[in-house]
């Protein structure tokens, strides 16, 4: 099978090209670091898989999702993130994508999931099963950031990891006005005061890896 990594880190990306090219039945036939890049590549050719990041400079893995399917619409796609599984993984599935792995697991998973995916079904691991059951039963208390839209949510995490408005603004190809109105968004939807509280709040919730660093 053919594979289509997008990850904007070379040495991310090249070793998941590593791990995934030592089985005899996969190849990494193409890499990107944007969805510019992957959308180019796939109006070009067919990948059999597609393992793609979340955060990504200009558009995220998220909004992307749908235009990718309007593209190729039978290639599975693999969410391969930082991210906490549990909160990610509902939006990303909503949107289309076909399984969701952390980052944090061993690379046999992330081959497992591959060729999952490749033979049509769908991967999540069983922690996260527990959690969608839970979801899908009601039982599961909903939590302030998920009524957050993907737009709203990205910001939301790159305002928790220490970035600033025009920091975000460079990243996400926005202004900082309309980065601006989204904090505003954000923090009232979440009930949180202020920037200290929205990061206390995402390290408690696994939404970031640890505090940002001081500067």
């Amino acid at each position: 099978m053919e594979i289509l990594v997008i990850d904007d880190h070379p040495v991310v990306s090249r070793g998941i090209s590593q791990i995934l090219d030592q089985e005899h039945d996969m190849r990494v036939a193409a890499q990107a670091g944007t969805i510019d890049e992957a959308l180019l590549l796939l109006r070009q050719r067919s990948f059999d898989v597609l393992v793609l990041d979340v955060n990504l400079p200009g558009r995220n893995g998220l909004e992307a999702l749908p235009e990718i399917h309007r593209i190729a619409s039978a290639m599975p796609i693999l969410i391969f993130s930082i991210h906490s599984e549990e909160h990610l993984a509902m939006r990303a599935l909503k949107n289309g994508a076909s399984g969701f792995l952390n980052k944090e697991n061993a690379p046999e998973e992330l081959v497992r999931a591959v060729r999952k995916l490749a033979a049509g079904g769908t991967y999540v691991s069983a922690r996260l099963a527990e959690w969608l059951a839970l979801e899908v039963s009601g039982r599961r208390q909903c939590l302030p950031h998920e009524n957050l839209s993907d737009r709203e949510y990205q910001v939301m995490c790159l305002l928790a990891a220490g970035r600033s408005v025009s920091q975000i603004a460079e990243t996400l190809h926005r202004s900082p006005n309309t980065i601006s109105t989204y904090r505003a968004r954000i923090l009232a939807k979440m009930g949180i005061r202020n920037n200290a509280e929205l990061t206390l709040y995402a390290i408690n919730n696994r939404l970031i890896a640890s505090p940002p660093a001081p500067f």
